[in-house]
């Protein structure tokens, strides 16, 4: 089978990864292999392959928002049919036994292990899973559509949850690529009055189209004060700002998996008055089959744009210089 390959971190614009041809995976007890038609492809791939995430696997397939169909069964796999459309997010495993396995807190399972980061993921032809951890696709939307709410959509929805927007609420979004102009559809949905900062024109244009009430750069500030926000960019810098423009008793919630180093915060400036700020680890399984069946409700449209596999380079390059009009989505035949 043919994968882009990842050896060792190294800047995008060095087109690290490369096209080789690897033994296809066979899959275990309890696992399906996937034969790969779409793979989204998230900043938190450009964190690995340009090491600000300390490397877990070398060589490397990267990727983890795979849409594909069921090839081949494991012994004792008997939830999915050959044939049936599926798809894998990040959480690729988890223990099952900690103390948050045991409360509904699977994202924080130190013993979790990662698609795309602890093994390899869909950046290739064939894909291989255990059964519990993927995840039935709804009819009605393309491989290339729903690969981006495998990762950018889900940690999106437990960022909005964790930020805590009261009924009718303001709120930010700080950052708008692949995940916020998902977010952006299901907080409209709900009610809030969303307010977008981002440096691109391109972006705050998109997010204006998609509803958003005010568009404008950070350092800006927006008219009024919000009830909540979520940072999407991975600027720590930008963190200060953000709870300066919290009103009282409102929520910061950190969306990324990586984030430069935030500056000195002044107590009184920045937390208080009962202002919250928290990160979003990671999503569970739950948030995943409740992201897919809000989806189709809304429905959510994502704005993808597609790549073939062999130029995942360039649509990594993209996505790291903001070219990016909603997520970049590799094409995979």
């Amino acid at each position: 089978m043919k994968a882009m390959r990842l050896e060792h971190p190294a800047p995008v614009t060095g087109a690290p990864l490369i096209l080789q041809d690897v033994p296809p995976p066979g899959p275990g007890p309890g696992e399906i292999r996937i034969k790969v038609s779409a793979c989204g492809v998230c900043r938190t791939d450009l964190h690995i392959i340009e090491g600000e995430l300390p490397p877990h696997k070398s060589p490397l397939t990267p990727g983890h928002q795979i849409v594909g169909v069921v090839e081949d069964l494991g012994g004792g796999a008997d939830r999915f049919h050959l044939g049936e459309r599926v798809g894998v997010p990040w959480l690729y495993r988890t223990c099952g036994k900690c103390q948050f396995c045991a409360s509904d807190r699977e994202n924080l399972c130190p013993d979790a292990l990662f698609t795309g980061y602890d093994v390899d993921g869909g950046y290739g032809e064939l894909a291989v899973v255990h059964q519990d951890f993927a995840y039935p696709i709804p009819p009605g939307v393309s491989d290339l559509q729903v690969a981006p709410l495998l990762c950018a959509g889900v940690i999106g929805y437990r960022a909005l949850r964790l930020a805590d927007v009261p009924e009718g609420g303001r709120l930010g979004l700080y950052g708008f690529g692949a995940s916020a102009h998902i977010v952006i559809q299901i907080a409209v949905h709900r009610g809030y009055r969303v307010y977008v900062f981002s440096r691109s024109q391109g972006h705050q244009a998109l997010a204006q189209r998609l509803g958003a009430v005010w568009t404008g750069s950070a350092r800006d500030g927006a008219p009024e004060k919000l009830h909540s926000a979520i940072m999407f960019a991975p600027a720590g810098d930008l963190v200060p700002l953000a709870l300066e423009q919290l009103e009282r008793g409102g929520t910061l919630s950190l969306a990324g998996i990586y984030m430069s180093p935030i500056p000195d915060l002044d107590y009184t400036r920045h937390l208080y008055h009962e202002k919250t700020l928290r990160s979003a680890a990671n999503s569970t399984r739950q948030d995943v089959a409740e992201l897919l069946a809000l989806a189709a409700e809304i429905p959510i449209e994502t704005r993808v744009e597609a790549f073939p596999l062999d130029a995942a380079n360039k649509a990594l390059l993209a996505l790291k210089e903001g070219r990016i009009q909603g997520a970049a989505v590799l094409e995979i035949s």
